[in-house]
């Protein structure tokens, strides 16, 4: 996250960052971003998944 969001920009205010992050978080890390813990599924795909299971 780090090197893909925080040292990419430079925020005003820690207002700012606290928004861009939670956009990063929510927008693309947990809906796009593969994740090798998960066999390379999203969390949401891994979410989705489990749902249709239960």
């Amino acid at each position: 996250m780090k090197k893909e969001e925080v040292y990419q920009n430079q925020y005003q205010s820690f207002e700012q960052a606290k928004l861009a992050l939670f956009q990063y978080i929510e927008g693309f890390y947990n809906r796009t971003r593969i994740h090798s813990s998960i066999n390379y599924l999203t969390p949401q795909e891994m979410e989705t998944l489990c749902q249709q299971v239960a």
